[in-house]
């Protein structure tokens, strides 16, 4: 009889089958509270650190998920070397100007076909799809005979961070020989031609010149330019980088205004300092703009316009030589029929004696320094610069005013000091306004009248009640002296039931009123022109109203009505 097996708990088997694959055991909980205890000690200094294979501290304020190796890293204790770079793992980095080998290997020819070779030329490394060699009739995998040499495949190279991106890698300074080789055979080439030519007696002509120059133009680049001989784009920078700066001319602030997003300054940075054009190398863009022939081209453009809305079919473009020549003419004859004019007028009116006077600036005075004004007398060029002070027209008068609009004040009224004329663009009556507003300002304040109230309509219905209530009342009236008392307590109770029911008719209609004008200011489109151009003292039923309809925001019930 077989004797029973001993009952063996199954945790305990578990725990024996992972410490037999070195599997990762679960700790209890006493194994996890003493991990914790002596994890705190180590932090604290009370403890000694934890040690690796090799003898080196761990510092113990290293994250756990930094300091736990994997489960397949095979790691037996406290450990930090699956943290650190494997060297049998590091490939080892190739060096500046390494790179991979290409061509063929001709130390090597194979004499039989070998399997996975070019089936046309029996090489290793490509197939008979990509072979380049002539295609033979019989292959050198039936023939076995002509095998070429096989091409060197690439290994694998381990480039570092600057072997990846340098772009002059594995180049071969010899290659350019062949570019310079070239030139100096073309070189040679024109030379032997001009010396046949020379020889000959033949001169060079301009088109076999303009042939050469043009033949290398493309390919040259101006300073300052960016030139794309296929596309025929030139991109014209701003500035020579060599050049000075405009704002850099002149760190007066009063001096030319320097635009920074266009870079262009158009008056003259040396004028607060006095000197001419001719002493500085750069006086502004507009003495550039306005320099040499640019006048003269821009005249002969409107001119050109001008002679093509009158009907003469010509192009500044196309045919320049025939705008000149037409200009020309035109300004002869134009010149010819002013001085007819004058001619004409001068034998038959007199005076041309006082056309051979000297000029005015003789007559009068003499200086060098140009100053041009405007037909109002304000100086457009010259003289002193004036500063901008506001982007509005300035000491603008209008309306034989000496003053501008708002030079006076008086009582909370703007006017003019001239006239003290409080209507603006009135007309100014000078002193006799002024006589006339101080006789005004020297009469009694109007007395403060309460604005009448607004009528209320009544029905048809309404008014046969109130006449009706007033015949009553002289009926009343013609009674005995003994009556009369009880009489006029009546209609005094009458009187006061007729103002209160116009009260309540006015208080309708006010409160008709301001949900009228709450519901314009909710909609701005419904408000009349000119409808809140009067300003008038609400009447007490309007101020009950706006009481009664007035939104009362401290009350929290108010989003519910």
């Amino acid at each position: 009889m077989a004797t029973p097996m001993p009952s063996v708990p199954f945790s305990a088997l578990l725990r024996e089958k992972a410490s037999s694959n070195n599997e990762p055991q679960k700790k209890s909980r006493e194994d996890y509270k003493k991990a914790k205890e002596l994890e705190e000690a180590r932090k604290a200094g009370t403890a000694p650190a934890a040690v690796d294979e090799s003898g080196r501290d761990i510092n113990p304020h290293i994250p756990q998920y930094i300091s736990t190796a994997p489960w397949y890293f095979g790691a037996k204790g406290a450990t930090l070397k699956h943290q650190r770079v494997q060297s049998e793992k590091q490939k080892q980095v190739a060096r500046v100007g390494e790179w991979y080998v290409k061509g063929i290997d001709t130390t090597k020819i194979a004499t039989k076909y070998r399997k996975g070779a070019c089936e046309n030329c029996g090489a290793m490394g490509h197939t008979k799809k990509n072979c380049l060699e002539r295609p033979r009739i019989n292959g050198a995998k039936f023939t076995g005979r002509n095998i070429a040499p096989d091409e060197i495949l690439p290994g694998e190279l381990a480039l570092d961070f600057e072997g990846k991106r340098d772009r002059w890698n594995a180049y071969d300074p010899s290659e350019y020989q062949a570019v310079i080789d070239e030139h100096k055979k073309m070189e040679e080439a024109k030379r032997a031609m001009k010396a046949e030519r020379l020889e000959k007696g033949q001169e060079d002509t301009d088109e076999d010149s303009d042939e050469d120059d043009d033949k290398y133009a493309d390919s040259v680049d101006m300073p300052g330019t960016k030139v794309d001989s296929k596309q025929r784009i030139t991109v014209r920078n701003l500035r020579i980088r060599e050049d000075t700066a405009k704002y850099l001319r002149n760190l007066d602030p009063e001096s030319a205004y320097y635009d920074p997003k266009t870079r262009s300054m158009r008056e003259n940075p040396y004028e607060t300092t006095g000197r001419s054009h001719e002493e500085v190398d750069y006086a502004g863009e507009n003495f550039v703009r306005f320099s040499g022939d640019t006048v003269s081209h821009a005249q002969t453009q409107m001119f050109a316009w001008e002679a093509h809305k009158s009907g003469i079919d010509v192009n500044l473009l196309a045919e320049p030589t025939k705008i000149e020549a037409l200009k020309r003419e035109f300004m002869v004859k134009k010149e010819e029929i002013k001085k007819g004019i004058q001619h004409g007028i001068l034998e038959r009116y007199g005076g041309k004696e006082h056309l051979q006077a000297p000029p005015k600036e003789l007559l009068l005075a003499q200086t060098e320094q140009y100053v041009e004004y405007s037909r109002s007398g304000k100086i457009i060029k010259g003289g002193e610069k004036q500063v901008i002070r506001s982007r509005y027209e300035e000491d603008v008068f209008v309306n034989n005013h000496t003053t501008v609009w708002g030079s006076w004040w008086n009582s909370g009224q703007w006017g003019y000091k001239c006239c003290h004329s409080m209507v603006k663009n009135s007309y100014c009556t000078g002193v006799a306004g002024i006589a006339a507003s101080g006789n005004l300002l020297t009469l009694p304040p109007p007395s403060e009248v309460m604005p009448p109230k607004s009528p209320v309509p009544f029905s048809k219905e309404e008014t046969k009640k109130k006449v009706s209530r007033r015949k009553r009342r002289e009926s009343t009236s013609s009674s005995s002296s003994s009556s009369s008392e009880s009489s006029s307590a009546s209609s005094s109770s009458e009187t006061s039931d007729d103002e209160e029911e116009i009260k309540k008719k006015r208080l309708k209609l006010a409160i008709e009123k301001e949900e009228k004008d709450t519901e314009i200011e909710l909609d701005e489109r419904k408000r009349k022109y000119n409808s809140k151009y009067e300003a008038k003292a609400p009447t007490e039923e309007e101020m009950e109203a706006y009481r009664m309809k007035r939104k009362h925001f401290e009350d929290p019930m108010t989003d519910f009505m």
